[in-house]
């Protein structure tokens, strides 16, 4: 027998093999109080069930169509474990979520996550899943119930991983995108940075920058590049469900992976394009990711939100800003819906130096 192996005859147990079962009880009890405060109308019980409970009727609705999203964090995970901050990524893995239902007209109801590691550390993950909590918080839903997976041997020290899953309700009548017609306005909500998208490429520019995660940012003074990195996507629930209610929007994309090019046309019906020609408000680290990376204005727009993090698509724009701008949106008008002969498409016509 090989030395420090145990033996059969000794007993073997759930802890020796890597799972502590006392570790994820003790987790359960630290993250009730945290999940009890993201209660609203609809939940039916609480944490420790095998399933969770949601009554549409007590919640309003009253012929609902339901609509769900799932979602991850992405390698900004590593940016967290790397760097030791873990109470935020919880709330951009609500955020990847959240955001996909609204630009559907769907109200966020509740929130499930995954949270997988090798050896639960029970302050980390709590860490992490205060995060989800805040995040329901801002989106105004329940966060129900989840998995903590505890897996020896899957993933290294300190590693864990993240999914969300999020389900939303909309009346029949108000599900979106609605008719969009040459002559609509689209708008833009600013970004909080990078959001949760493009973190690949992010990570392999800092490396060739030569600095570390606790070197000062570039871009935001008085903060690491770690923490700068670190600011969480933002949640636009309220402000786009409250002008969805207006009656003033007419489509939303949520501007993710692909950018602008790749996610607009998907709101938009055949025989229109996005004509992008107004510059907007670009938050710093994208000029610096841009310059340190060498990365063309192009593939900018096509990784990253460059400072879109909600695309908007409504008739009235001055109305729709009026209201945005009340529910404390950075909000510009950024282009024109116009006709077209082709699928829906995105055409940029920026200044060379949008981006500088």
């Amino acid at each position: 027998m090989a030395s420090g192996a145990l033996s059969v005859a000794q007993g073997l147990d759930y802890r020796g093999a890597g799972v502590d079962i006392d570790a994820g009880e003790a987790l359960v009890e630290a993250i009730k109080p945290l999940a009890r405060a993201t209660s609203r109308s609809g939940v039916l019980g609480g944490l420790g069930g095998f399933g969770a409970l949601f009554d549409l009727k007590a919640a309003g609705f009253v012929d609902p169509v339901l609509v769900s999203t799932t979602d991850g964090v992405g390698t900004k995970l590593k940016i967290a474990i790397d760097t030791g901050i873990h109470d935020t990524v919880g709330i951009d893995l609500v955020a990847m979520c959240v955001n996909d239902l609204i630009v559907q007209g769907a109200e966020p109801l509740f929130f499930l996550d995954y949270f997988a590691t090798g050896k639960l550390d029970v302050t980390q993950a709590k860490a992490v899943i205060a995060g989800i909590a805040e995040g329901c918080r801002q989106a105004g839903c329940a966060l129900v119930g989840g998995e903590t997976a505890e897996m020896p041997g899957m993933y290294g020290a300190g590693d864990y991983d993240l999914a969300g899953f999020s389900v939303g309700a909309a009346e029949r009548g108000s599900l979106l995108p609605g008719v969009v017609a040459p002559g609509d306005a689209i708008l833009a909500l600013g970004s909080a940075g990078v959001h949760s998208n493009g973190f690949s490429l992010v990570r392999r520019i800092v490396d060739a920058s030569g600095l570390g995660w606790d070197s000062p940012a570039p871009f935001y003074a008085g903060r690491s590049l770690g923490a700068a990195l670190m600011a969480p996507t933002r949640i636009y629930v309220k402000s786009v469900l409250a002008l969805h209610r207006a009656g003033l929007l007419k489509a939303a994309a949520h501007i993710t992976g692909g950018g602008l090019p790749g996610n607009l046309p998907r709101v938009l019906p055949s025989g229109t394009a996005a004509v992008l020609d107004s510059p907007w408000p670009v938050p710093a680290v994208f000029p610096w990711l841009a310059r340190a990376g060498g990365v063309a204005a192009a593939e900018m727009l096509r990784v990253f939100n460059c400072g879109v993090g909600m695309a908007l698509v409504v008739a009235d724009a001055d109305a729709a800003m009026a209201l945005l701008r009340e529910q404390g949106e950075t909000v510009s008008r950024i282009g024109t819906i116009v006709a077209s002969d082709e699928a829906a498409s995105v055409r940029i016509d920026l200044p060379a130096d949008w981006l500088a």
